[in-house]
């Protein structure tokens, strides 16, 4: 008993021990090239980022100094484009040593009709929380940017123009 023991133990010390075999050698062939794929068809209406807009209160552009122009404008459910920066930076300055210091910024999220209530609630969420994000990255503390979500009950939309109105971030002056 005792052999077998010992020559299963040194069995087991070789087995773990041993290296395998290297890979055969092949001849170098050169590298694929990459796929150019298109990037993926977007199957989510609400999420496409030419059919968006963040909405800012008359009130908040005349204390902010925000042009009309500055007031509207697209952005992706998923990212705030770069161009819309300059905005957001006006909004942080004005909320956080501008006129409107210590007051409180709120970002309601909205959908179109299209899809189910909770869908478009989140949706309508997750709008409002990247422009948190966007404007928190200016400067503007978190903590004085509140966000919350309509989904879809506030849509008035009826065709594929009217609900691109409907899918948007309202700014508005909180507490």
């Amino acid at each position: 008993m005792k052999r077998a023991l010992s020559l299963l133990a040194l069995g087991s010390a070789l087995a773990c021990g041993s290296e395998p075999p290297p890979p055969a050698k092949t001849a170098d062939a050169p590298p694929a090239p990459a796929a150019t794929t298109p990037p993926p068809a977007n199957d989510k209406p609400d999420d496409d980022p030419r059919k968006g807009n963040i909405n800012i209160s008359d009130e908040i552009r005349k204390a902010c100094g925000i042009t009309d122009t500055e007031a509207f404008f697209a952005y992706d459910s998923a990212n705030v484009r770069p161009q819309d920066r300059g905005v957001l930076k006006k909004l942080a300055d004005c909320f956080s040593t501008g006129p409107l210091k210590g007051r409180e910024l709120r970002l309601v999220g909205h959908a179109d009709p299209r899809g189910e209530e909770e869908y478009n609630m989140v949706l309508g969420g997750r709008r409002a929380d990247n422009v948190k994000g966007a404007i928190a990255h200016e400067g503007l503390s978190a903590a004085k940017i509140a966000t919350t979500s309509r989904g879809k009950l506030d849509a008035t939309g009826t065709d594929e123009s009217s609900w691109a109105k409907d899918r948007r971030v309202d700014v508005v002056l909180g507490k």
